[in-house]
């Protein structure tokens, strides 16, 4: 992030309990504008309660978060943002015509060309009911009406899951170009990390309510490796995020650290999908990585 921009979100121990415990603790961090995002982690790591705080849906129990240099009210998202939850709810009674009228009268920024240009290029029939369209054909809708919004951040809560391969790429395309062109951020929260790989931009990890990981995917892959041998351990124990067998090898993802002590080993570099598998792996290490 360049010196004088104003984070997508800001946030300082920030902290949020349910009846059941804590969703998020102590979680800090800074996202930069007009970059494609990925937020993963394990089920239940506070994922879906920052996107519920950072959309002003949900109060701060501790802590502080801002959105673009301002504090979300908590009684509804900024003008500036979109948010697509994992519901993502429609009214199945109406067309997809009637559906990008309704949202122009809700939006004061609504982009109505824009939209019916989106619907057309994802082949979802304008005439059709909402409630009559495949699953991936209501999330594209849905997408449809976050981008026509014309948002500074866009954040979408496990978009994928019902889209077809082909349909996937096409969408995570369509999101990177946005970003690219029109200066939007894009807050990823999904499972798919391998998809989301060629796309983002900047990775947080989430594990425990806690932030594990956070910063440019550039440097997070520069600041580890996949080390493949056997014996002596090759580094110092602390560099050690995560270790597993595979057949008579061992192989371990490391912080980079300096030159091998041991002979034997292979190193690598490492794909997103490596760093980020090895810290959910090793979440009960509490130790927080920000590139």
């Amino acid at each position: 992030m360049s010196a004088g921009e104003v984070p997508a979100v800001r946030t300082h121990q920030l902290a949020k309990r349910y009846r059941r415990g804590w969703a998020l603790r102590g979680c800090s961090l800074s996202l930069p504008p007009n970059r494609v995002v990925a937020l993963v982690g394990h089920n239940g790591a506070g994922k879906s309660t920052l996107m519920g705080l950072t959309a002003g849906l949900l109060k701060p129990t501790e802590g502080d978060i801002e959105v673009f240099g301002r504090r979300p009210t908590g009684n509804g998202a900024p003008e500036e943002v979109a948010y697509v939850t994992q519901q993502k709810p429609l009214y199945p009674g109406l067309t997809v015509s009637e559906t990008l009228r309704f949202a122009a009268r809700m939006n004061t920024r609504w982009d109505q060309g824009y939209a019916e240009q989106l619907v057309r290029s994802a082949e979802v029939p304008f005439d059709a009911k909402v409630g009559k369209l495949s699953g991936g054909q209501r999330t594209r809708v849905a997408l449809v009406l976050a981008l026509g919004k014309r948002p500074g951040l866009l954040m979408l809560d496990e978009p994928l899951a019902e889209l077809d391969p082909l349909a996937r790429q096409a969408t995570l395309r369509t999101l990177q170009e946005e970003s690219r062109q029109h200066g939007i951020g894009v807050l990823l929260s999904s499972h798919v990390l391998e998809e989301l790989e060629a796309v983002c931009d900047h990775l947080v990890l989430l594990g425990n309510g806690r932030v594990r990981l956070d910063g440019p995917v550039a440097d997070l892959v520069a600041g580890h490796r996949v080390l493949r041998g056997a014996g002596q351990l090759p580094v110092a124990p602390g560099d050690v995020v995560d270790s597993v067998h595979s057949g008579q090898e061992q192989v371990l993802i490391t912080k980079r650290r300096g030159p091998l002590t041991g002979s034997g080993w292979r190193e690598h570099a490492p794909r997103l999908n490596d760093i980020a598998l090895a810290y959910m792996r090793n979440n009960n290490n509490n130790a927080e990585v920000a590139a």
